[in-house]
Order: structure tokens, then sequence, then C-alpha cells
């Protein structure tokens, strides 16, 4: 090997490590360069300035627990007691938790030396263990308070509201009412309302024990009772459930329905016509090109909110993609089986029929299934556009801002939902196409 030669290969063997050198370095420092894009182009420092994490606490307990609200209207004296707040967990006239005790002055015990005290006059005090006593007064609008001018970050004091914040509960004293929040774990109210007689009953004497209302038999209203539950709305539930996967399952098979013959339009074996295969491909391009969102908002604003809106909306924008797919399908199929058809002296439609979509069946029905199973999760989010089905519910719970823990219980029967749809479309599967394992 000559000298130039040897320079020459010393030069290209420069050249490969000069470009890896650059490419080990270069693709780290694009990487970075990126992130810090990221960084600055969504504001991520103010992001974490705005973040509250007493607030994130709050929700997240309230995701797994339950509170009840002890209130007194400071307009008219009255104290009622409500699991959550709400009139459906309102305690009967006469009851109250067994924290609560007292007539003239009534007395919360939150527990660990936190005590409330509501006294006549609107007066309030707070005795809080290594603490000390506050003392309010609510007069009109305002609320006056012993409360010294440096103050803990547990404690937010203004001449209208004051709300103290301890591991035990809450606090909120207002001019027109004082409120005591007391946590408890579990989800309250879940089984059976407080003015069931179910309520606080063991699920064995609902079975095995003596009859508990005379009009009805131990079972029967148990299940009547918890069906109609008014604060977990559960036959509500169980409708809106339906719902969801009726909009996916009407979706899906309306999609597939009509995306099998336009597929046949579209692929070049069995339509030969450019202008009319071209035509039916930028359809199939045009509808699957929007989302399916965007479809649910046009067409809610056309036919009005409801389930099938929702449905056409799926429908739509998976004919698209079914039509693509099913066209695609079509191209590959073999000519052997449609020539042995053929020979038997068959008419087009009956070639089709007989030579075609048996070869594409499989392909057509994973398809199908595959997109039932994932509409199932699309249905959730567009019922709550369109006004339909479980994601509707998950809205309006998130929107109330203090319904959390039914928030929590929506999401775990959306995820029950999918894993069930999950498992049905693969059952489906292996019954209808066969499961080469097996």
């Amino acid at each position: 090997m000559s000298s130039v030669d040897i320079q020459a290969t010393k030069t290209h063997a420069e050249g490969l490590f000069r470009r890896k050198r650059l490419f080990a370095f270069g693709v780290p420092a694009v990487i970075l360069a990126y992130f810090t894009y990221i960084f600055f182009a969504f504001d991520l420092p103010s992001l974490l300035q705005r973040a509250n994490m007493e607030n994130a606490r709050t929700l997240t307990s309230d995701i797994w627990s339950h509170k009840v609200h002890v209130t007194r209207d400071n307009r008219n004296g009255e104290i009622s007691y409500a699991v959550e707040g709400e009139r459906k967990g309102a305690y009967p006239v006469g009851a109250r938790p067994d924290w609560v005790s007292g007539t003239d002055v009534i007395t919360v015990d939150l527990g660990a030396d936190t005590i409330v005290r509501f006294l006549p006059d609107n007066r309030t005090e707070v005795d809080i263990a290594g603490f000390g006593l506050i003392a309010a007064q609510a007069e009109g609008r305002k609320v006056s308070t012993n409360l010294p001018a440096d103050l803990p970050d547990w404690i937010n004091a203004s001449d209208r509201r004051v709300a103290i914040t301890t591991p035990e509960g809450r606090i909120t004293l207002t001019g027109s009412k004082t409120e005591v929040f007391n946590y408890f774990a579990g989800w309250e109210l879940f089984w059976f309302t407080l003015d069931s007689p179910y309520h606080g009953v063991g699920f064995s004497q609902v079975l095995f024990g003596d009859q508990i209302d005379p009009d009805r038999g131990n079972i029967s209203g148990a299940m009547s009772d918890f069906w109609n539950n008014k604060m977990w709305r559960h036959k509500d539930v169980a409708w809106a459930i339906g719902e969801t996967i009726l909009m996916a399952f009407l979706g899906t098979m309306g999609a597939a329905m009509i995306a099998l013959p336009l597929a046949f339009m579209a692929a070049k074996r069995f339509t030969p016509i450019v202008l009319l295969r071209a035509a039916t491909r930028r359809l199939f391009d045009f509808v699957r090109g929007v989302d399916a969102l965007i479809w649910t908002v046009v067409l809610a604003r056309a036919f009005g909110p409801g389930p099938l809106t929702g449905a056409l909306a799926i429908l739509i924008t998976d004919t698209g993609t079914f039509g693509k797919t099913f066209s695609e399908a079509l191209e590959n199929v073999e000519d052997k089986q449609i020539e042995g058809v053929t020979s038997t002296g068959a008419k087009p439609l009956q070639r089709y029929r007989f030579g075609v979509i048996p070869q594409v069946v499989p392909v057509l029905l994973a398809q199908v299934l595959y997109f039932l199973e994932s509409n199932t999760r699309s249905a959730t989010i567009i019922g709550a556009i369109t006004g339909g089905g479980i994601g509707l519910m998950l809205t309006q719970a998130i929107q109330t801002q203090k319904d959390w823990e039914e928030v929590a219980y929506y999401i775990i029967l959306i995820i029950v939902m999918v894993m069930l749809m999950d498992w049905l479309s693969g059952w489906l599967r292996g019954k209808l196409i066969g499961n080469k394992d097996g």
C-alpha cells in the first residue's frame, strides 16, 4: 500500500471518529436544549410557584375519606349535621354524631384535645392543644377574634373569614355560618343512606338476622336501598356505564358496516376507476383527519347533546380509519380462492362474499374488536361533552371541587369497565378468529 493510500485511509478514519464524537456529544446537547426550551416555554418556574401543596393534600385526603359537617346558621342559630354537607346526607331530625354533645352549648370533639364550642349569641370557641383558646364572634358580615397578628400557617384570618386547619379537622367561621369539618376514613353512606333502616347494620345480620324492616325482606330491602342510594346514585351510575358502552358499540359497529362496502371502492383491485377510488380515499382521509372530539362538538351543535351524538362522532371518525385498513386488507387477498369461486359460475357479489370476505374476516374482526375496546375509553371523554354516560357524571363531580371521593369512584369504575372490555374483546377474538397458542 502506497503512502498516498495510507494517508487517505488515515484521513477517512479520522473523519469517522470525528463524526462519532460529534454524534456522541451532539445528541445529548440537542436533548438538553429541547428540555431547556420546554422548561421556559411552558413557564415551569411560574407553575411551581403557583403550586399549592395544601390543596393537593386536601384533595388527596378527600379521595379516600369523607367529612361530616356540623354547621350553625348564624342568622337563626339552627345547627345541622350532614355527611359531605349535602342534604341527601343530612342526619334525621333529633339525631347527630356521637362526638357532638350539649344542648345550650354544642360541643364538637374533633379528637386530640381539639374542641369546638358553639356558644349563644353567635359566639364560637376553638380550644386547640398546644395553641390555646380561640374566641370568635360573628357580627353581621364580619367576624371578630382574639387571634394575634402573627399567625401560624394553618390559620388564615380576616375580618370576613377565619379558617383553621388541624390534623383532626377544619373550622371555618364567617358572618353567615360557622362550620366544622370532621374527617373519617372510608366512603360513608356508600351502601345505605342515614334514612335507611339498614344503615349501620352488618352484612351478616342482613343475610341471616331477624327481619329489620317489617314491610320488606332483608335482602330485597337492602338491595333496593343500595340501588336507590340518593348519595352515591348507584342506579344512575349503572345507567351511565351502559350509555358509555352503548356509545362505543354503536359507533364502532356502525362504522364497520359503512366502511366495508366503501373499502371495496377504495381498493385498486376491485375499483379500476381512478377518480372513484381517489374520491373514496380522500373521503376516508377527511373523516378520520378530524378528531372525534371535534366531530362531537360539531354534531352537538347540530343535533343537540345526547349519547346518540357521541355514537355518531365515533362512527364518523372510525369510518375513515376502518375504510383505510379494510381497503389495505382487500388489496392483499389471494387470487386462488377468488378464481375457485368464479369457476363455479358465481356472480360478482357472490365472488366477493365467498372468495374475498372469508380471507379478510380475521383482519376485519381484529380491527373492530380493538377499536371497540379503545372507543370505550373515548366514549367517556365524548360523553362529558355530549351530556351522556359516565363521562358526564365524572365531569360534574370534578366541577363541584368537593366530591373527590365520587371522582375516585367513577375513575375506578371506568378502569374496571375498560378492563372488562379488554377481556371481552380478547375472548371474542379467540372465539371468532381463533387462538394460535391454543
